[in-house]
């Protein structure tokens, strides 16, 4: 058998259907956040969690520290009840760091990037000098989730000899809106026309194998962890 398989769009679901079916989702996207205290709770405990952690100490060697009793700081650490001023000046004081320090993640400020039609940023990757458009739909850089998504249209309008491999770090999804392509990942490649969509690992090679019908429009959706970096 062939180490290259070319995957029509119509035949893939069933396969990634039988794939993905083990795995439940577990995000509920209508769920709806506590209340503002609740909130502040839960802010606080991720703090001191954190930074006991970063000390390498227990909570056990925590309550030692400050003579706060073990099932308390574990509700604390869990968001379950709401420390005193005087509580988080101790564990301030264990920890090294500042009271405020425990508020940080609260007082975050959650951003949102509103593009109007045709206003996205064009960028320089490794296809544009190939007649390969890429234009960033928004972009939101440190944020409470760790993860940095960027959002791309991309336009390939012009035929050419030169298809750009791209490899980085995170996880990548195509949605195809116009045209046909086939695309490569790793050792497979897959006809997309609109509509079709693929979801893949891009630690792998990936990138345009044959520009079958143009214009093509698809939109590119790559994630990563904070700190490191997409081609």
């Amino acid at each position: 058998m062939s180490a290259v398989a070319v995957a029509e769009g119509k035949n893939i679901s069933a396969a990634v259907s039988a794939k993905a079916r083990p795995t439940p989702l577990l995000q509920d996207p209508h769920a709806v956040r506590d209340t503002p205290e609740k909130v502040l709770e839960v802010a606080l405990g991720h703090e001191v969690r954190a930074f006991r952690k970063k000390l390498g100490i227990t909570v056990a060697d925590l309550a030692a520290m400050t003579n706060i009793s073990l099932g308390m700081l574990s509700k604390i650490e869990n968001g379950i009840t709401s420390p005193s001023l005087t509580t988080l000046q101790s564990l301030s004081r264990a920890l090294g760091v500042p009271l405020t320090a425990f508020f940080r993640r609260f007082e975050e400020e959650r951003n949102a990037v509103f593009v109007k039609a045709n206003e996205g940023v064009d960028v320089e990757r490794r296809g544009t000098r190939a007649g390969h458009q890429y234009n960033l739909l928004g972009h939101i850089g440190s944020n409470t989730a760790g993860v940095v998504v960027e959002p791309y249209l991309i336009t390939l309008s012009e035929d050419s000899d030169v298809f750009p491999m791209f490899q980085h770090e995170g996880m990548e999804f195509l949605y195809m809106l116009e045209g046909e392509v086939v695309y490569r990942h790793g050792n497979n490649l897959y006809r997309m026309t609109p509509g079709d969509s693929l979801f893949f690992d891009a630690d792998a090679p990936h990138g345009p194998e044959e520009l079958t019908t143009l214009p093509i429009r698809y939109l590119s959706i790559i994630s990563y962890p904070q700190g490191s970096g997409s081609e």
